[in-house]
């Protein structure tokens, strides 16, 4: 079959790979309906040393049961299933509490011999506690929603939820990126009152105004912390939704967060110390946040895309064939395309 592989910094190739195989009655094979490209495989895409070996990659991908395991419940051949963007056996005591990126027997895509969601085919391991029914056909509309199930839109949710974002509640949103407009979506879900939207590229923060953003504020630093607190009466929101994984972007978020407020952080860390020193602690500031369960929430987000009340889809603005992946990466990484779609 075909994949995507990662050699180093910009070079993103699609080569030929062996066919996946079951290889443990607990996996299930599953061919590629649509995969997309993730802002977080872009820090690789600009950091990763070179190398002669390539790795898988792709983390975000939905598709068709081709092949059960004999220890797979529940699935069956032709099933189309969404996967979380980690795979986990949702029977342990994490993922019992709902912290399924902590599984005792879970892993990741493109690690460990496991393959990545940008192909043409993946093998799923712990399939049964991985894997969910999507009550749609191969070609359906909704398909670009849904895959937002496997990443995106759970981290978004994990935002506003680990911040606790309610009715009422003041918010401010970091990043224009997917996920700031998914934090942005999940946030007008949750009952916010108030959504400031802190981005510059104007097409991506008109889509956050249909998304719920109250304001928008295209200003950076000391003007863009200025630009907030004028628009929530001086004092800032009560909760900021961190989603780009910059130092100046978590140092950003607390200049905005009212006293007494939260912090919370989903966007990967790009840093080592986090700016949080005795003036933030002083000002009874929360941080909160962390790498999304995905799993964890996907049955309660999907019932509003599929009769339509969610549109999450809206944020791939480019489609390409598998080929054409390098192309994508390309765009992401210039700005010039806010999500890519893969369809293989």
């Amino acid at each position: 079959m075909r994949a995507t592989m990662i050699y180093g910094a910009g070079d993103v190739r699609v080569e030929t790979v062996p066919d996946p195989v079951l290889h443990e009655p607990t996996d299930a094979l599953v061919r590629v309906l649509r995969s997309c490209v993730c802002g977080s495989d872009l820090w690789p895409y600009r950091s990763r040393p070179a190398g002669e070996q390539g790795d898988r990659i792709g983390h975000e991908f939905l598709g068709v049961v081709e092949d059960v395991g004999t220890d797979v419940g529940g699935l069956r051949r032709g099933d189309v299933v969404v996967a979380p963007f980690v795979w986990a056996d949702n029977t342990c005591d994490f993922c019992r509490e709902g912290l399924q990126t902590s599984c005792r027997h879970g892993g990741q895509w493109g690690a460990d011999g496991v393959d990545g969601g940008q192909g043409e085919a993946v093998r799923v391991p712990q399939a049964a506690g991985t894997l969910v029914k999507l009550p749609v056909g191969e070609d359906d509309e909704l398909l670009p929603s849904l895959l937002t199930l496997s990443d995106v839109f759970p981290t978004g949710h994990h935002c506003a939820v680990t911040a606790g974002v309610g009715p009422g509640t003041t918010v401010t949103v970091i990043g224009d990126g997917a996920v700031g407009l998914m934090a942005v979506l999940a946030a007008r879900r949750l009952g916010a009152e108030q959504i400031v939207l802190m981005g510059r590229h104007e097409q991506r923060t008109d889509l956050g105004r249909d998304f719920g953003a109250t304001d928008v504020v295209a200003e950076r630093g000391d003007e863009g912390v200025e630009r907030v607190r004028e628009l929530t009466g001086g004092d800032g929101t009560r909760v900021v939704l961190e989603c780009v994984g910059t130092e100046q972007a978590i140092a950003t978020a607390f200049a905005v967060a009212r006293d007494g407020g939260t912090v919370s952080r989903v966007g990967a860390p790009q840093y080592e110390k986090v700016p949080m020193g005795f003036g933030e602690f002083f000002r009874n500031l929360t941080l909160t946040g962390g790498v999304a369960p995905a799993r964890a929430y996907i049955e309660e987000l999907m019932p509003e895309i599929l009769d339509g009340t969610l549109r999450p889809g809206r944020v791939f603005d480019r489609t390409v064939g598998l080929e054409q992946v390098p192309d994508g990466y390309r765009a992401m990484n210039d700005r010039t395309a806010l999500k890519v779609l893969v369809r293989p």
